[in-house]
């Protein structure tokens, strides 16, 4: 069959090449910040991939494109951003017309999913959809979803999960319930083919992910400096270290900003405006750090018609001058101890994702030690101005030698005229996707479970708030023993360790297993256990790997089953996923970084899932881990 006509108001466009991953600093200006409009080139035609999963990356980082658009167009929001595609002829992935894309230009306005449904009328049915994010508004505002059912979208494609733990989930859930198929990347699709485009997905929206991981807004120190490292010359001049075309890149981060932030030197010796001008874009708050408050009485910053400002200083400071600055409508904020965490912190509590630092070294130095800073953006200039006083960029960190160096991450260079922009993360971008280990098995254990859209339960030690599901938490059992005889176990560890012998005929073995009975703790059974079991390989029976999940189970079983507060703190752990938090045993635990097996967790939600009645109790505890 031929390709299915792109719209009528669309023929006869050029096709538009697939977008590179997203970069706050990398497109022109006019690209990133211009007003929505409907895109022209929405039927563009997306090249041939290797291969299908190649190629629903291609068009999973268009979206990512597509939602950058709307970066410092408005304030807050995260950036969604949707493209449409079908292929070309039926059951042909090998290419795809674009027939309709969209992105959120701000929070009330309508959203990505039925921009791009719009676009792509009836040419959207049977299409497959691609979202940088999963949508954020299926409490009370089903729009996004119901833009993709009424459309008859049949194939969603989910580059992230939303960060926010109560919107994660809920969208692919009502999406799903609706017969649509939903692939999420590193769950339904595997992560290696679409690392560029999950990198794109997770760059678009890095203030929302550092965010909601770190309860801060996301923060990027910028200055420009000459080529032998100054900011100013000696005497505190500054005007202008970088050219007009770096400056103009200046204004778009401002725009791209919820606050812009200097200290009370920025104020005394250059007097800065910190206003997005020349660029459309929304106008960032613009605060001022200083303890002492001894700021001129006059200012440009003090001009709140352009823009609004925030003074944040020491309680206490200058009475009288703050009564002067709240003359002007300035707000002053006073804090117990003046510092870079607090400010985030009191930003993150205004509701800000994004803050662009433009100070000296010296408040700069504060807020990188202080593990504000997340990325940097450095304007290098080619002109060299000396001086020994002449302030640097970045002022004492406390290091003595190179090897203590704060390294960039994903580095990009770009010229911008005569002038070099170098910009780096310095904290990666939080992927908040869980790290679950063995996630592959976990519906098995537990069916009412969805790994992705469920909270983490880590248990190690026996003093954390789940330490009683440790095999060496203090909860006897009565089990029997070598002999068959019931004997009482000081803990599970006990039990565990010295099965590792039972049944072996050798009075060693035997006398290894009496060794670990008397062990006075746990920790020294465990010991033992280990220990003989590498001296001596050839008293462990010989069915041991086969059979040590049946004996953990069943004794899990007994201590669960004799201790009715231990089910009952079992079970409230229901909908969530436990994990052993061990770094070293990989089969029992987790990992460091969940590259264990996490078996002694999986066998906690088979119990959970038997007492709830979800998991036939029938089961064999090798068969579902």
């Amino acid at each position: 069959m031929p390709p299915p006509p792109p719209p009528p108001h669309l023929r006869g466009v050029a096709p538009a090449p697939v977008a590179a991953a997203p970069s706050f600093l990398r497109l022109p200006v006019h690209t990133r910040l211009r007003v929505p409009a409907p895109r022209a080139a929405a039927a563009s035609p997306v090249p041939a991939s290797h291969s299908p999963h190649e190629h629903d990356a291609d068009l999973l980082s268009r979206a990512a494109d597509v939602a950058d658009r709307s970066a410092g167009l408005t304030s807050p929001h995260p950036n969604f951003g949707c493209v449409i595609a079908r292929p070309q002829r039926e059951n042909d992935s090998a290419e795809s017309f674009v027939v309709g894309e969209g992105f959120l230009y701000a929070q009330g306005t309508p959203c990505a999913e039925l921009l791009a449904a719009q676009e792509a009328g009836e040419h959207a049915r049977g299409a497959t959809a691609y979202l940088n994010l999963e949508p954020g508004d299926c409490y009370g505002d089903s729009t996004a979803i119901g833009s993709l059912v009424q459309a008859g979208i049949a194939r969603v494609v989910v580059g992230l999960r939303h960060p926010l733990k109560h919107l994660r989930g809920k969208a692919i859930q009502a999406l799903r319930s609706e017969g649509i198929q939903v692939d999420v990347v590193g769950e339904d699709l595997q992560t290696k083919p679409f690392e560029g485009a999950l990198k794109s997905c997770l760059t678009v929206n890095a203030p929302l992910l550092y965010r909601a991981a770190f309860n801060v807004p996301f923060s990027v120190l910028k200055y420009a400096m000459t080529a032998d490292g100054k900011i100013a010359a000696s005497s505190g001049h500054a005007s202008w270290v970088s050219g007009k075309a770096s400056r103009g890149r200046v204004f778009e981060l401002r725009g791209r900003s919820d606050a812009v932030i200097v200290g009370g030197n920025t104020v005394r010796f250059d007097d800065p405006r910190l206003t997005a001008r020349h660029v459309k874009g929304h106008v960032p708050v613009r605060i001022v750090m200083s303890q002492s408050l001894n700021l001129p009485e006059e200012a440009n910053l003090w001009n709140v018609n352009e823009a609004y400002t925030i003074v944040a200083t020491q309680r206490g400071a200058r009475r009288d001058f703050q009564k002067k600055l709240a003359m002007k409508g300035v707000e002053v904020v006073e804090f117990d101890m003046l510092n870079p965490r607090d400010v985030m912190s009191y930003c993150y509590d205004r509701g800000y994702l994004s803050v662009l630092w433009e100070c000296g070294g010296t408040l700069a130095a504060s807020a990188i030690s202080a593990s504000v800073i997340h990325k940097v953006c450095a304007f290098v200039a080619p002109k060299i101005v000396g001086g020994v006083n002449a302030p640097t960029p970045v002022g004492e960190l406390g290091m003595s030698q190179m090897t203590q160096a704060i390294s960039f991450i994903d580095v990009t260079y770009e010229q911008i005229d005569r002038d070099m922009l170098i910009s780096g993360f310095i904290q990666p971008i939080p992927d908040l996707s869980p790290v679950i280990p063995s996630v592959d098995k976990i519906p098995s254990i537990d069916p009412e479970v969805s790994p992705y859209e469920t909270d983490i339960i880590s248990f190690y030690k026996t003093w954390d708030t789940f330490g009683a599901f440790s095999n060496f938490s203090s909860h006897p059992i009565h089990m029997p023993d070598d002999n068959g005889d019931y004997f009482t176990w000081p803990t599970v560890e006990h039990y565990y360790q010295a099965h590792k012998f039972v049944g072996v005929d050798n009075p060693q073995a035997r006398t290894i297993i009496q060794e670990i009975k008397l062990a006075k703790s746990p920790e020294e059974a465990a010991r033992i256990g280990r220990t003989r079991q590498k001296e001596f390989p050839e008293l462990v029976r010989t069915d041991w790997e086969t059979k040590k999940i049946d004996v953990m189970y069943r004794a899990i079983k007994c201590k669960f089953a004799t201790y009715p507060s231990l089910t009952n703190m079992l079970l409230s752990t229901a909908g969530s996923v436990l994990v052993e938090a061990s770094p070293h045993d990989l089969f029992w635990g987790g990992g460091r970084e969940g590259e264990g097996l996490n078996y002694l967790g999986r066998l906690l939600m088979q119990l959970r899932s038997e007492i709830l009645g979800t998991f036939p109790a029938s089961v064999k505890a090798e068969d579902a881990a």
